[in-house]
């Protein structure tokens, strides 16, 4: 996890290519280092290696789902601070129960509004990193390493 000083890290996770570039868009006039994962495996490691601030997390993927690397980041003393917002297009209660379950941070449903999105990033960074509206809405991201490819 980063100190107050360094931007916020957060890893996006999800097999798509498209909405993994949709959410760097989104997110790309916040100040935040980016990096993206595109399966579970590939989120735990990433995880483990970059200490993430926040996780935005599909829960359908290929080898490791999004409700194990959940449960799995959770369960590590290194990771387990870390903020899950889980990214889903499965909407039932019981998905949501789920993913609760899992102790993901927030749940929410695609298509999402970016402006959402936004808007729990920056509540969570207001109330964990004690960083005001106004350090997070301006400037530019960096898009670090990934498999931008897959």
């Amino acid at each position: 996890m980063n100190e107050n000083h360094a931007p916020p890290v957060v890893l996006i996770v999800d097999d798509d290519r498209s909405l993994r570039r949709l959410l760097q868009v989104t997110l790309e006039r916040q100040k935040y280092e980016l990096y993206e994962a595109y399966d579970g495996a590939e989120a735990i490691r990433m995880a483990t290696e970059h200490k993430p601030d926040i996780i935005l997390l599909d829960i359908m993927m290929p080898s490791i789902d999004g409700i194990e690397v959940c449960k799995r980041i959770k369960s590590d003393p290194a990771l387990s601070g870390t903020y899950i917002i889980l990214l889903t297009a499965l909407g039932q209660e019981r998905d949501r129960k789920e993913g609760m379950e899992a102790r993901a941070d927030a749940y929410m449903i695609k298509p999402f509004s970016p402006i959402q999105l936004i808007s729990a990033i920056e509540e969570y960074l207001s109330k964990k990193l004690g960083r005001k509206s106004s350090d997070i809405d301006t400037g530019n991201s960096k898009l670090l390493k990934g498999n931008l490819n897959a």
